[in-house]
């Protein structure tokens, strides 16, 4: 994972199917079902990281705030960004 090396995720996956462990063969063959976005994942150097941290943020700030203020004041809030 931390050297990017999709190419090789066929032949562990192909190892993970055939391991005793049940878990792991049924992980294996859950990469297996969308292995080109999964492969795709591991190689490119992009990431969401960023996006899920501010949905995040405004997740807890809707979450605070149900119940007590208005929509124009949550939405002057997440727009402010601390």
């Amino acid at each position: 994972m931390r050297h990017r090396r999709g190419t090789m995720l066929g032949l562990w996956i192909g190892e993970a199917e055939q391991s005793n462990l049940g878990p792991l063969k049924s992980f294996g063959g859950f990469l297996r079902q969308d292995f080109d976005a999964v492969t795709a994942g591991v190689t490119l150097p992009y990431s969401s990281g960023v996006v899920e941290g501010h949905v995040c943020r405004v997740k807890l700030l809707k979450r605070s705030m149900y119940g007590r203020a208005s929509f124009a004041l949550l939405r002057a809030r997440i727009l402010a960004r601390p």
